[in-house]
């Protein structure tokens, strides 16, 4: 980075440099002028504006009464490392402090925060954090997606122009960008260089790449902020959500891998994950106390350690169209509480979770009834409902008082383990007193996630938005994992958690095996596979498996063994998506830091184009060593098309070196569509 007296540059963001010189360095990257360009050379400041001579979409943009503001900025102070900077900026009414903290993982965090030191009223309109990519980036990825099919990957050529992707769902959104990743013309999932940029805030955001003729490219994330919804007085500051920026000379993966490094050392990090049951696709609306009773004890006796109760247990709750906000326990479904059941769990040597929705309410319900006053959005205002309901202002405090004070009563009461927390809809004219909300109404919500979180030291939280519609480092700063989707189905889920991978390591990810025909999609779907995929993630199960043959209850025994004697791996392991050699597979593999341990599935989706396997590559281990390979001994073998089993399958095992099992391979069986096989890789101790 550039020092001069205006605001800095960012010289270069990618590989070391070693000991280049910075002056020798700011000489060789000095541009000319171009012909028909402005007559002297002009800065890509951390904070691009027109008066710099930028000519893209600006990091910031506001106005007083109409009049725009064009800052001048003067740096005041540059404080800190090479890892960890505070830019001090003032200009006319205004101050800027920029913070930069780049991780032992290669993770580049930037924060601008704004003050107005004016003496009138400045609304602003943007402020996005920008950095600068490599003139070899050629090609940039993005995601969309929809409810049950979130994440999907779109690629495309980098088109000149300022680009922007916008989401304004009042929440992160089933087709969030995710991330935008911009990299050279080969990157994959295990080469090329990628520059990427996610913005960890939970509501409207917008992504942007500006890829003019002239400039180098950008790349950057910020809030997107509606008319009027941030005005700010004399004094007030505005705080922008942390963009998160990194950079990969290893694909994809590399991408990954540092971001899963860099949350891995943040304070509380779980370092494994319980097996959990969430009784929604089991028992839905209907709460029978025997009927939960006999399925605790079935989850016991398989070995699950959580039990969560999903919807249906407060007041007036029969299906989606009542009760939302009444958080008390309906004593006519539960006459005694919820305590026989939750005695019962804990009896069985279980955890006891809840299921909320405390952002959300019903017009039928006594809160409604109560407090109209109450609601961010206004039904006579013919505001449409969503999964029958409305938001809440959580950013008014007697809101906010009555969600903290009633959802820490039950805690409290049941004395709860976890929470499932939902919020199933997205804002629509969310308006307070006549002003866009989302941005307050955000901030509020994470106040309130943290204030159940201090009342209650040791209460885990899950982050579900009608499935997966908030996925993003920002919800993950007051929660603990996220339910990535709605949907069970093992093919969908194979590709939503592979890109969910992207961003978050497999212990943050719920993963649940789902009853043989799905309810989103209705196909049906072997054991065998659903386990495999919820092996990869924070394992579960939501299913009725009170209904199981015995058979089934054995299968799902030894999968949750298997989940147990390996999660300590798969929880902290590098995770790499090697190439499987046809479109119908996906391979994922976990290999310990150490490299002395690997897991590895390897799932059919499509019957394959040729009648003998492509070897499967593992990557990661230490080429030296030697590895015995086997399938994993608790989990059943996939059914195979050919009439006999590789060789070395048929004996059990091989033994390899690392080298070899990384550049040849070994045979793989000819799966049937729907089929996984799940292999483990351990190093052979050295001879004496």
């Amino acid at each position: 980075m550039s020092a001069p007296d205006r605001l800095p540059e960012i010289l270069h963001w990618g590989a070391p440099l070693g000991s280049a010189d910075r002056e020798e360095l700011v000489l060789s990257s000095r541009r000319q002028v171009s012909p028909s360009a402005l007559d002297a050379e002009w800065p890509i400041t951390l904070l691009p504006s027109e008066h710099d001579g930028w000519e893209g979409r600006p990091g910031f943009a506001a106005h007083r009464s109409g009049r725009i503001c064009l800052p001048r900025w003067t740096v005041v102070a540059i404080d800190g490392d090479e890892t960890e900077l505070l830019v001090t900026a003032q200009a006319d009414g205004l101050e800027l402090r920029t913070e930069m903290r780049l991780d032992d993982a290669g993770v580049l965090r930037v924060t601008h925060e704004i003050r107005n030191s004016g003496d009138d009223d400045l609304e602003l309109l943007a402020l996005e954090a920008t950095m600068p990519v490599g003139d070899l980036a050629a090609d940039a990825l993005d995601f969309s997606g929809r409810w049950t099919r979130e994440r999907s990957p779109q690629r495309s050529r980098l088109l000149e122009g300022s680009r922007v992707r916008e989401s304004r769902r009042g929440r992160t959104g089933h087709d969030s960008p995710l991330l935008l990743a911009l990299g050279t013309s080969d990157f994959g999932d295990r080469a090329g260089e990628v520059w990427a940029a996610h913005l960890a805030w939970s509501a409207d955001s917008v992504y942007r790449q500006d890829a003019l003729p002239e400039a180098p490219t950008l790349l950057g994330a910020g809030p997107l902020l509606r008319a009027g919804e941030v005005i700010l007085a004399p004094g007030d500051r505005f705080r922008a959500p942390t963009a998160v920026f990194v950079w990969s000379d290893r694909g994809l993966d590399g991408i990954g891998a540092r971001l899963h490094s860099s949350l891995r050392t943040r304070d509380g990090h779980p370092s494994t994950r319980p097996v959990t049951l969430n009784t929604w696709e089991a028992v839905y609306f209907h709460h029978d106390i025997d009927r939960l009773r006999t399925l605790a004890e079935t989850a016991s006796d398989i070995g699950v350690e959580r039990f969560v109760l999903d919807d249906g247990w407060f007041r007036g709750r029969r299906s989606d169209v009542a009760g939302l906000g009444d958080w008390s326990v309906d004593a006519e479904i539960w006459p005694h509480g919820l305590h026989p059941l939750a005695d019962e769990v804990r009896n069985l040597g279980m955890q006891f979770g809840l299921w909320f929705e405390p952002e959300m309410v019903n017009v039928d319900s006594d809160l409604a009834r109560e407090h109209p006053d109450w609601l961010l959005q206004d039904p006579d205002a013919g505001v449409r409902t969503w999964r029958n309901q409305y938001v809440l202002d959580v950013a008014n405090p007697a809101v906010f008082a009555y969600l903290r004070d009633s959802i820490s009563s039950v805690v409290s009461e049941y004395e709860l383990d976890y929470i499932k927390w939902d919020q199933n809809r997205d804002l629509i004219e969310a308006v307070h007193d006549g002003r866009a909300a989302v941005h307050r109404h955000t901030l509020a919500v994470y106040a309130l996630l943290d204030a159940v979180r201090r009342a209650h030291p040791g209460l885990e939280i899950e982050a579900c938005a009608s499935g997966g519609a908030r996925v993003d480092l920002g919800v993950l700063e007051h929660t603990d994992r996220v339910w990535a989707s709605d949907t069970n189905d093992p093919i969908e889920r194979l590709d939503i958690q592979r890109w969910t991978e992207l961003l978050l390591p497999l212990e943050l990810i719920g993963s649940h095996v789902g009853p043989p025909v799905t309810h989103t999609t209705r196909r049906e779907t072997p054991l065998g596979l659903r386990i495999a995929v919820a092996l990869f993630g924070s394992f579960g199960i939501e299913w009725d498996i009170t209904e199981c043959s015995p058979d089934e209850l054995d299968q799902m025994r030894d999968g949750i063994a298997a989940y147990r004697r390996l999660r300590g791996l798969l929880h902290s392991g590098v995770l790499a998506h090697p190439e499987g050699g046809d479109d119908g597979l996906r391979v994922t593999s976990v290999t310990s830091p150490d490299a002395s341990r690997a897991v590895i599935r390897v799932a059919r989706v499509t019957s394959s184009d040729r009648a003998l396997p492509r070897l499967l590559r593992i990557p990661d281990l230490d080429p030296e060593a030697q590895y015995l390979v086997r399938p994993v001994p608790e989990l059943r073998m996939p059914r195979a098309i050919e009439p006999t089993p590789p060789p070395w399958m048929d004996r059990g095992h091989v033994v390899l070196t690392g080298a070899a099992l990384a550049q040849r391979g070994i045979r793989l069986p000819l799966l049937g569509p729907g089929q996984a096989l799940v292999l483990e890789a351990e190093r052979v101790p050295a001879e004496d």
